[in-house]
């Protein structure tokens, strides 16, 4: 134990050039071990990773290309819906009789410039509730009616909401090309009379399966993989030749709307990576195996493995200069901290290094100057404490959750017709709003308004005819900014200090206007007004907010009336200085006026630049 004791502390007490060396050493030596054997642990998860992102992205720009065809295709329908013979068509009404023998040519002539203009539609059908059709392509195999169809079934249940069908299957329908049911997709949209909301008809258009081939095949993922697309129902849109997998099971994938899964088929590993299209509803699958990815793994670990070897050979060498480089300049300097312990404060340290050691010795120069730089800090810091500390009071009621629950209440209570209280509901969501501004102090004077308007709508609810309120605005102040929530303590003082204490209905005025460059905000009040006594010791507390310093308030005042102007003062004083804040006038049975003075500034860079040079 003694010699063991011993070696350590020989080690602990070489020169630092010698453990320099042996740290080179180390350093150049495990990493080749370490990386050699993580590399082949993380390199595979890596290139899976960034298979799966680049995948990923590609079946979103196909899933885009998708979308973007059938939202063509739904335009479409609107625009055959509200055509004017169509419209006729579908009453039963006679067409026009300038197509000639034809009644409907001019409806045929209108569909058949949709298939020109568009050469991924196959054909679009008009069928009435008749049973009565038009079409450009497509014609009834028998005499059964239309109506009659799954899909013209499907399209009336949905009552006008844009539907896609799929492959169609055993419909009596064909057309002049002769497609098969594979070959195209069909979609339909029922027709409603706008009064009565019943079907007058459907709409069906057929869209080549080509579309889709064209914008899938392009895509390529490795050297053998592949996309497919299916529908909601699991049933294949479209599928490669040369796919691996026949039908895909809808369980494999999970409720999100990508994601990620390995399958083993037929003996064959597979990595599928799909992405569900939320407007269409259809599953697009790139399908690869898991083998693709080997020989880029192995190219990796051939170059990594050289990689290592090449600086384990060049830190042997360079270890050796690097610790006499490192150890020389480090003795310097500790001779002259020795300096400075000894009292000598006025010791430097000069050198024309770049490296880290010379950046030591600058610091270390620059250290004593730094002292008055540090104070400043530390007083800066005891501020933004303060003002951290208020804002934690304003987050206390997390007013994110309260906001959208607010909102969530308020729709509630318009959909079973509770008007009055739907309008409490939305004040209190601007209330908090306007309260939480996307985390800014700083907010126009227009939102600080309609937050003050919230609140007191809410107490007028309240309190019946027991309040009025007036608002007068002067208009060249209305682009003023202003600190957030600075009117409702003081009218909420108003109105249980003052309003609440008077007999019969109060009134409180509130106005804003200009004044010496500076912006005088009142709260006026015709409420009991309180004694002289009373006043004198709420403008005492307001003359004693903390300073910048961090000065404690008197003690117990949290707890007394007039706490919150009295925190609309510190807030107001934090920021702009002691030159502003707030003024305070009041006698027995006259009321209360509170005026607010708060610098004018206009524009939010106008406030940034303000809040610059108080900080300075």
């Amino acid at each position: 134990m003694i010699t063991m004791r011993n070696e350590r502390f020989s080690i602990n007490n070489l020169p630092i050039r010698d453990k320099l060396i042996i740290h080179f050493l180390l350093i150049s030596i495990l990493p080749s071990m370490a990386l050699g054997l993580l590399t082949g642990i993380t390199v595979d998860r890596i290139m899976e990773r960034q298979v799966n992102e680049h995948t990923l992205q590609l079946i979103g720009k196909v899933n885009d290309a998708l979308e973007h065809y059938v939202v063509n295709i739904q335009n479409i329908t609107y625009f055959v819906s509200f055509d004017p013979e169509v419209q006729r068509f579908l009453n039963g009404e006679p067409a026009d009789a300038s197509g000639g023998p034809d009644e409907h040519y001019g409806i045929r002539r209108f569909l058949q410039g949709f298939t020109t203009l568009y050469s991924e539609i196959a054909g679009i059908l008009v069928v009435s509730s008749r049973g009565d059709y038009i079409s450009n392509e497509l014609y009834v195999r028998t005499d059964k009616s239309l109506t009659e169809e799954d899909w013209y079934k499907k399209a009336v249940e949905h009552q006008g909401i844009f539907t896609i069908i799929g492959h169609p299957s055993g419909r009596n329908l064909t057309s002049h090309v002769n497609y098969r049911d594979n070959e195209v997709v069909s979609v339909v949209r029922a027709i409603l009379d706008p009064d009565t909301q019943k079907v007058k008809g459907v709409v069906l258009i057929d869209l080549k399966l080509r579309v889709i081939a064209e914008t899938v095949k392009d895509v390529r993922l490795g050297k053998t993989g592949y996309l497919t697309v299916i529908d909601q129902s699991g049933n294949i849109i479209y599928s490669p030749s040369q796919s691996e997998i026949g039908q895909i099971p809808l369980e494999w994938f999970t409720d999100s709307n990508f994601g990620t899964l390995s399958k083993r088929v037929d003996g064959k590993n597979l990595q599928l990576i799909y992405r569900k299209s939320a407007f269409t509803g259809w599953i697009t699958i790139g399908v690869f195996s898991t083998r693709d990815t080997v020989p880029e793994v192995r190219e990796i670990r051939f170059y990594m493995i050289g990689f290592v070897f090449l600086v384990c050979l060049l830190g042997i060498g360079a270890s050796h200069y690097l610790a006499y480089s490192m150890s020389k300049p480090i003795g310097q300097l500790i001779s002259y901290m020795r300096k400075a312990e000894s009292g000598d404060l006025t010791i430097r340290h000069w050198g024309n290094r770049t490296d880290e050691v010379g950046m030591l010795g600058r610091s270390y120069t620059n250290m004593l100057t730094q002292v008055k730089k540090l104070l400043a800090l530390t007083e800066l810091q005891e501020r933004q404490k303060r003002e951290a500390e208020l804002r934690s009071l304003q987050a206390q009621i997390k007013p994110h959750f309260l906001y959208n629950t607010l909102d969530t209440i308020h729709w509630l209570a318009r959909r079973q017709n509770a008007v009055e209280v739907a309008e409490l509901v939305e004040s209190l969501s601007k209330l908090f709003r306007i309260g939480l501004s996307k985390g800014q102090d700083m907010i126009p004077l227009a939102d600080e308004l309609e937050h003050i308007r919230s609140y007191l709508k809410i107490q007028s609810t309240r309190y019946r005819d027991k309040l009025t309120y007036s608002l007068d605005i002067a208009e060249n102040v209305h682009d003023a900014q202003v600190l957030k929530i600075v009117l409702q303590p003081i009218v909420e003082n108003a109105i249980y200090h003052g309003i609440k204490e008077r007999r019969g209905p109060g009134h409180i005025a509130i106005t804003a206007e200009e004044s010496h460059g500076n912006l005088l905000m009142r709260i006026a009040d015709d409420g009991a007004g309180m004694s002289a006594e009373r006043l004198a010791e709420l403008r005492r507390r307001l003359e004693h907010p903390p300073d910048a310093a961090g000065a404690a308030k008197p003690p117990g005042l949290s707890g007394q009336p007039g706490y919150g102007l009295v925190n609309v003062q510190e807030r107001i004083r934090l920021t702009f200085g002691a030159g502003y804040g707030i003024r305070i006038d009041s006698a027995p049975g006259r009321g209360t006026e509170v005026t607010i003075v708060h610098p004018l500034i206009r524009g939010q860079s106008d406030a940034e630049e303000y809040g610059k040079a108080v900080d300075a």
